[in-house]
């Protein structure tokens, strides 16, 4: 399999060049594309690509927007950390440990959630399962890698607007008042979870951390339960570091792929009200881990991408039309 890393200059396009080494993944050739060359790294271009039956992306939205299309349209994979098919309905938003039973045999459009809901997910999943979900609020506390390469290294110098502060926007606000974070991990919850009418809100807020995510979440479950069961539940999930004691912290969980759940307690005598505090590195299970994983997946399940042009079923996908074929 020849595979492509769009934005492979970034902080979650090299964390997936390093991700699919420590994994082991079987490339045969492995190709670093950027907006310019340099040292090891092509200029992308849709020419520069076609050698390549799975290219990740791991830049912006008109990057993908661009550069995809030509990919699906001769049958190869797409796997894409930006935003920008996220929510198109024709297409899963997979996280392996809760919805690998998404993917169909005509997929090859892959959206990588966003980060936040990801470790947010992996964390709700075991609730959903053992007790479902009625309503989530949740606060987070996200890291300055989530901003991008360029601010984390401004931070890495001791400089910019994330040191010594916590910065409740993430996004644009929209005329509810809500940033595009917060729509974000609302929507793309509901799309992972299966559970399209879940009420979910959310506060995100950057704080001066490096690389892990924190979320403070407050759930309410469909039936009576307890800490003893949730417990349980958690600590047979995938993917789950369940803390039945004690505390972790973002320095704790930075360069591992496990979403960390501790501090589980309800709120007093209620058997339906929850809290949870949960912490995930944001570079790798929320966006590098997840995309390998997913790839990974694919191998398992014997998908064949091809380089070769004349696939009818994605040929219309530049139009806008849909992805899946009959």
């Amino acid at each position: 399999m020849n595979v492509a890393v769009v934005g492979a200059t970034g902080a979650v396009g090299e964390t997936i060049v390093q991700v699919l080494r420590e994994r082991k993944v079987p490339v045969e050739r492995l190709g670093l594309f950027a907006s310019r060359a340099r040292d090891g790294v092509q200029e992308t271009s849709t020419e520069a690509l076609e050698p390549f039956d799975t290219v990740f992306f791991a830049g912006s939205d008109e990057t993908s927007s661009q550069f995809a299309p030509p990919i699906l349209e001769r049958g190869g994979v797409v796997i894409d950390n930006s935003s920008t098919y996220r929510m198109r309905s024709d297409v899963p938003l997979v996280v392996p440990e809760i919805n690998a039973q998404a993917i169909q045999p005509q997929h090859r459009l892959f959206p990588v959630g966003n980060c936040t809901a990801i470790i947010l997910c992996v964390a709700l999943a075991p609730v959903r399962d053992a007790a479902g979900l009625r309503s989530v609020n949740v606060a987070t506390y996200q890291a300055v890698s989530g901003a991008g390469r360029a601010p984390l290294e401004e931070f890495d110098a001791g400089k910019g607007p994330f040191v010594g502060n916590v910065v409740p926007q993430i996004g644009e606000f929209d005329e509810s008042g809500y940033s595009g974070e917060e729509t974000k991990v609302r929507d793309e919850t509901r799309k992972i979870l299966d559970l399209p009418v879940l009420p979910l809100y959310a506060t995100t807020v950057r704080v001066p951390v490096r690389t892990a995510h924190s979320e403070a979440v407050f759930f309410e479950t469909e039936r009576d339960t307890t800490v003893e069961e949730l417990s349980r539940a958690f600590e047979g999930a995938p993917g789950v570091v369940f803390h039945p004691t004690g505390i972790v912290t973002p320095r704790d969980v930075e360069g591992t792929d496990e979403v960390h759940v501790a501090r589980l307690r309800s709120a007093g005598d209620d058997k339906r009200h929850f809290q949870m505090w949960v912490v995930g590195d944001q570079l790798r299970k929320g966006a590098a881990t997840n995309a390998v994983q997913i790839l990974e997946l694919l191998i398992a399940r014997g998908v064949r991408p091809s380089t070769r042009l004349g696939r009818p079923s994605t040929s219309r996908f530049a139009k806008g039309e849909t992805l899946r074929s009959g």
